[in-house]
């Protein structure tokens, strides 16, 4: 019986209906359930939660000691004047619900410090944690926390013109990858029985113009391909030179018309566009082979995740049933055909897919009884989306903050190669550490105050020539950029806190609900240039 009109069901997919149709229901679903935790509400930090209680994650807790000033008033949104001299916690926390009435809000009224000492747990019931505004020891306690306990966290910072993200997550993996411009699972190269029966059943030679027409492409595709091989030693063609000779092959079968010219049929045509797409050898992407290797996938355990599981499920079919291919997806994309032959192909596509899924959700169970756990502790619906997916499998381990900054442990090549360029943009990550070595030995940030603008230019210099010292690091570092880090007083611009809310939000998405590939690991955003740099750090 479906849901009458004015529902909380339909009203919810009516609210949501385009992010619905981006992560689905079960994506939705994860959204909803996901604890938010954001440290410090800065003019970054709201942005960012802004981002997340509009397509309706389930809850956020505010952590800031701080009371409002007439600067947050400046250049925070969700920050009024009459609010000055209040806690910033709860009066971010109260404008920011009123944006989404499904989403619950909490505030601490405390610095993270202060938890960190007296309730550390806190910070482990959340879905993730993200930290804006934090001193640098704070903030490698926070994350220590956190990696300890498997607790994602999302560091953001506006500084400036320069915006500043790094993800510290030990393990993440992701199934529904969504990879653009993905290749359709067609298996042209090596059919599976119940597609050639199908392909073989269809004789183009006895059908009508009508039929001949509206015969889907795959099915011509796969006629000329078999002749192909026929010809070249059950070969696929490999080179431009042989799949030209191939597009040629398929046009010979276009229907000529009783003037001696070739009629119009676009399902030809989509046979001759789709060679290069349709005509590949069916591989186990890298990617995929590299999580079949991966230790947690070989030495699975009771208290194995249902990822590395079904990874080991999908492996042995892979090694036995699959013959050395993974799952059918059982997809296959629209085209020029009747409705009739066109449902008849895709339903072919669609029961091996499900045939193979069988075979997986048998080891699934098999998998789970060996490691003493319920059969049924990993659902047919999972194990179906995994193989839907199983292409498109990845899995994201970023380094934890702790190894990032000792110097006995940074990523001290990469740095040293990126710093070659003195315009690149990991100079600004350069700099955003001095700036807290900076705070740190002179508790202010460079450039608060005007007048000291030239004197701490010569202090911050001395803050990132140490720490490239300690990294045995031999890189100059351009006096411009200096004195524009001083020239920023640590103040947040209000459109790169926007923009770097907006791009914060995204990766909590990603992370929550396990769509799509988070970035690994440190982000830096130029807005003078409007360009930006992924690092693994």
């Amino acid at each position: 019986m479906s849901a009458p009109r004015g529902s909380p069901v339909i009203d919810k997919e009516k609210k949501y209906d385009r992010q619905l149709r981006l992560w689905g229901d079960h994506g939705q679903a994860a959204l909803e359930c996901a604890q938010i935790c954001l440290v410090n509400a800065t003019a970054t930090g709201t942005e960012i939660l802004k981002n997340l209680i509009l397509p309706g994650i389930g809850s956020f807790s505010i952590v800031d000691g701080n009371r409002v000033s007439g600067e947050d008033v400046g250049n925070n949104f969700f920050l009024e004047k009459s609010s000055i001299g209040k806690s910033r916690a709860q009066v971010a926390k109260e404008l920011l619900q009123e944006l989404n009435s499904d989403v619950k809000g909490d505030f601490v009224e405390e610095s993270a410090e202060q938890l960190l000492e007296n309730n550390p747990n806190f910070f482990c019931t959340f879905s993730i944690v993200i930290a804006t505004d934090l001193a640098e020891r704070t903030l490698l306690d926070l994350a220590a926390l956190l990696w300890d306990a498997h607790i994602p966290l999302l560091v953001c910072r506006s500084y400036g013109l320069i915006g500043y993200m790094r993800l510290a997550v030990k393990e993440h993996t992701v199934i529904e990858s969504h990879p653009d411009n993905a290749f359709e699972d067609l298996r042209l190269d090596q059919p599976f029985p119940g597609l050639v029966q199908y392909l073989d059943s269809m004789d183009m030679s006895k059908m009508t113009k009508q039929e001949h027409m509206h015969t889907p492409y795959l099915v011509i595709l796969y006629k000329y391909l078999e002749e192909w091989k026929a010809k070249n030693g059950g070969k696929l063609p490999k080179n431009y030179k042989e799949k030209e000779t191939l597009r040629q092959l398929i046009r010979t079968g276009i229907l000529i018309n009783e003037h001696g010219v070739p009629e119009v049929e676009e399902n030809f045509d989509e046979a001759v566009t789709s060679v290069n797409a349709a005509v590949l050898p069916t591989r186990t992407p890298s990617e995929v082979s590299s999580i079949f290797q991966d230790s947690s996938c070989i030495n699975l355990t009771s208290e194995s995740a249902s990822f590395w599981v079904m990874a080991q499920a999908v492996k042995q079919f892979v090694e036995n049933e699959g013959k050395g291919v993974l799952p059918l997806r059982g997809s296959i994309p629209d085209m020029f055909a009747d409705s009739k032959r066109y449902i008849q192909l895709q339903n072919v596509y669609v029961e091996q897919a499900k045939q193979d899924q069988l075979a997986v959700l048998s080891r699934v169970q098999q998998l789970l009884k060996s490691l003493g756990r319920p059969s049924d502790a990993i659902s047919e619906s999972e194990v179906k989306l995994f193989c839907k997916n199983a292409h498109f499998l990845r899995v994201v381990r970023c380094r934890s903050l702790a190894d990032e900054y000792a110097t006995d442990t940074a990523n001290v090549s990469d740095l040293a190669m990126n710093l070659e360029n003195p315009d690149s943009e990991i100079v600004l990550y350069v700099l955003l550490r001095a700036v807290d070595r900076f705070h740190k030995q002179y508790n202010r940030y460079p450039g608060n105050y005007d007048d000291q603008v030239d004197g701490d230019s010569v202090k911050l210099k001395g803050c990132a020539c140490a720490m490239l010292q300690e990294l045995n690091i031999h890189a100059n570092i351009k006096d411009d950029y200096i004195n524009e880090m001083c020239r920023y007083g640590a103040a947040e611009i209000h459109p790169v806190a926007a923009f770097m809310g907006g791009s914060a939000a995204q990766e909590v998405i990603k992370i929550v609900t396990k769509q799509f590939v988070p970035f690994n690991n440190t982000y830096i955003y130029n807005a003078i240039n409007a360009s930006s740099a992924t690092y693994r750090l």
